[in-house]
């Protein structure tokens, strides 16, 4: 008897539970909130392309743009997880990140380098897990261009080229003697492509009308650095004519150090002002003052690379093999409206007039 009763306590407990289980799903289907299997959830994960991204830091307008690029392109929405990494300016840093990548096994590694040495063996280790290396911004200097499918980014050394030409156009002129022209150069991060192109285009032009390059110094792409070296130039040189920033940042402390030094900045450098020229043209800042006068001409440094990689990633996707560098096409802007026209290997690049 006993035995019975346990048995008919059982049959009532799981038809209880039956019809609370039936209950639950006519309410949730009715109000359309049945949950999703953990399992379907896993599916949809994996069904995810992973982009790793490893970002140099957030050193400047431009580096913010480029990451922001990135982060609006790789979105669940477009079928993307992105895992992100802020390198901090540090290569050691992005070595690791790259190294976490792997063990992730993540189906495509971008890189923005913070130089362009030492990636050969982090590389070669991704190359051995089968992870596509998308190079964006600058460049990697390795022993076996096989370490990277392709690299997308701008032709540094063109650009500073632009710029030196600009500066030729308006010394002529303006009949300013170029001998006589004195120049710094506020460097960017030593070792980065950006930096080794810009300062390379300078030189070129330098050597080639006979400018007085007469200082370099590292800014670091940044504003504060920019503006203490330039205060330390100042108080070194009482003849500077032009000041070459390698780009809008430190274009902007170059501007502070002068104005702090009670001089004049502005493109009339027979009265006595200093000239600055700059890259980027990116925040509405750098296109302001460019329309002010104080930066008198900028080259254009596209940092919208995201629309540009997941074009990449859709072409490896297909198996089809992307070009193994792309360059940017990018403009040129002064608001010194006698200028509207420079040649570099005589080709025409035209000016993009500020008003």
């Amino acid at each position: 008897m006993e035995y019975i009763s346990i048995m008919k306590r059982i049959k009532l407990n799981n038809t209880i539970v039956l019809i609370l289980s039936v209950c639950i799903v006519l309410y949730l289907t009715a109000c359309g909130e049945a949950k999703v299997p953990d399992t379907q959830v896993l599916e949809e994960t994996e069904d995810l392309v992973v982009v790793g991204f490893s970002q140099v830091g957030a050193e400047s307008d431009w580096r913010n743009a480029n990451t922001q690029s990135m982060k609006d392109t790789f979105t669940r929405e477009n079928g993307y997880e992105l895992i992100f990494s802020d390198a901090q300016q540090k290569q050691s840093n992005q070595i690791t990140t790259i190294r976490t990548f792997i063990q992730r096994e993540v189906d495509y590694i971008v890189l923005a380098p913070v130089t362009e040495d030492g990636w050969d063996t982090v590389l070669s280790e991704a190359k051995e897990a089968d992870i596509p290396v998308i190079v964006v911004d600058r460049q990697v200097n390795v022993s076996d261009d096989s370490l990277f499918d392709c690299w997308v980014g701008s032709n540094f050394r063109l650009e500073g080229e632009k710029v030196g030409e600009w500066l030729h156009r308006y010394f002529v002129q303006n009949e300013i003697d170029e001998a006589g022209v004195n120049i710094v150069n506020i460097k960017g991060t030593l070792g980065a492509s950006s930096q080794i192109g810009r300062s390379g285009g300078l030189s070129i032009s330098a050597r080639k009308y006979n400018w007085n390059l007469l200082a370099e110094a590292e800014g670091e792409y940044t504003q504060a650095r920019a503006r203490e070296v330039m205060t330390n130039l100042l108080n070194k040189y009482d003849n500077i004519n032009v000041v070459y920033c390698e780009n809008d940042n430190e274009a902007f402390g170059v501007i502070e150090a002068i104005e702090s030094a009670g001089l004049k900045i502005g493109p009339d450098i027979a009265d006595g002002q200093i000239m600055i020229v700059s890259f980027d043209g990116v925040s509405e800042q750098a296109i302001e003052l460019a329309k002010e006068g104080k930066i008198s001409c900028i080259a254009e440094c596209n940092p919208l690379h995201g629309p540009r990689v997941r074009k990449i990633i859709e072409s490896l996707e297909k198996g089809v093999r992307p070009e193994k560098f792309e360059y940017v096409d990018e403009s040129i802007y002064s608001s010194i409206d006698s200028i509207r026209e420079i040649q570099v290997d005589e080709k025409a690049y035209p000016i993009t007039i500020l008003k």
